[in-house]
């Protein structure tokens, strides 16, 4: 019985004390981790998260706001469609940092100059936020993420006294090129990303707007100050340094050697239909149907979702969505005069497209480069035989 009873009297303590608010102490510390790049597409960015440490309460939690939602219905359909939630996180710091030690990625670690009050604020903001119903936010991967919510709650919670100058060699860039500084240029990540992100990105991001990624809210934190006068960061230091890695990437498998091989498979085909006056129609109808299916997904991605990167892409000259639907004209022996038209304007588009690149309108996948080629030349000859 006695056993019982301490048991739930234990129990009942442990309810009480998560249920309160703690009040820090004054010894308390408040600081902003970064984590590194990961191997893999989606710790390529890395990552940001609050660290509140308080000795005297024995208190040692992270907050983070990257934390998937999976038992959301239709998980996968709302994450295509842009209307995926993310969750704000709260784990130990020693789950946090085994985490990423089993991952190898560097944690950085800067330790914010503020008031007890402040600090105090900021701990009520993100408990307050971590509660069942507030849990939830539209996640948005370049104006609302892991990162920009450290940004914003510390502007909250210091009552937007923090002024975030631009760090040392500042070179103004667009959305695009830095997303390229953590995805290789000829990788099939960035194959894919530069696929599917439109024009938008190819604008020029303000300052702020550079902390959509975790890195430079670490450096833009860093050169900040608090109270006009103050830095806001007391001081920085290494928790978690990643080990040398002998991963590389391997360019026999890369997107502009496999596109590059396909490419010349159909400059080869089209080579010997030219020498033998024929026309292998397969070829044709793979190509349609290939280019006209990636068109139709550009265009759901455009119009049909909350996507807003995905807008005004160009990769639709290329990939033109109505191939799909005129297979069945394009393979018959007699042609009408239209399919010659739709050829041509084919053709017009492929030019069109390099003169968007050109002209810094939009940049597209180097890996698209030999397609590009293999479909300018396989169009022109489409358009001889039909009008032979």
């Amino acid at each position: 019985m006695r056993l019982n009873a301490l048991f739930l009297l234990l129990t009942f303590s442990i309810v009480s004390l998560s249920a309160q608010q703690f009040k820090l102490s004054p010894s308390a510390e408040v600081s902003v981790l970064t984590v590194g790049s990961g191997e893999s597409l989606n710790d390529a960015f890395g990552h940001n998260a609050f660290r509140i440490k308080d000795r005297t309460l024995g208190v040692d939690i992270v907050y983070g706001y990257g934390e998937y939602d999976f038992g959301a219905p239709n998980f996968y359909l709302k994450f295509a469609r842009g209307k995926l939630n993310y969750l704000i996180s709260r784990d130990s710091f020693r789950d946090f940092y085994n985490h990423y030690l089993y991952y190898n990625r560097t944690i950085e670690e800067q330790v914010l100059n503020l008031s007890p009050e402040q600090k105090q604020r900021l701990f009520d903001y993100l408990e307050n936020n971590y509660k069942p119903e507030n849990r939830r936010y539209l996640y948005d991967f370049f104006y609302d993420n892991c990162a920009t919510r450290i940004r914003d709650v510390s502007e909250i919670a210091t009552n937007s006294s923090i002024q975030f100058d631009t760090p040392k060699n500042f070179e103004s860039k667009t959305f695009r090129e830095l997303i390229h500084e953590h995805v290789k240029l000829n990788s099939w990540g960035s194959f894919g990303i530069d696929i599917a992100l439109g024009s938008v990105v190819d604008k020029e991001a303000t300052p702020r707007e550079f902390m959509f990624l975790p890195k430079y809210i670490h450096e833009f934190f860093e050169n900040a100050k608090i109270n006009n006068s103050d830095d806001l960061v007391k001081y920085s230091s290494v928790v978690l340094q990643k080990k040398p890695s002998n991963s590389s990437s391997n360019f026999l498998l890369s997107p502009l050697m496999i596109v590059g091989i396909i490419s010349i498979v159909i400059l080869y085909i089209t080579y010997k239909d030219f020498k033998t006056e024929k026309r292998s129609r397969w070829l044709d109808i793979i190509l349609f149907s290939i280019t006209g299916i990636i068109g139709i997904i550009l265009l759901l991605l455009w119009f049909a979702t909350d996507h807003t990167a995905t807008a005004q892409n160009y990769n639709l000259l290329w990939a033109f969505p109505l191939n799909l639907f005129v297979i069945g004209a394009i393979v018959k022996n007699k042609q009408k005069n239209w399919v010659k038209s739709y050829i041509k304007f084919l053709i017009i588009m492929l030019c069109l497209m390099t003169l968007h690149w050109i002209i810094g309108i939009q940049a597209f996948t180097i890996g698209l480069i030999p397609l590009i080629i293999a479909l300018l030349v396989r169009y022109v000859y489409l358009l001889k035989c039909l009008n032979s």
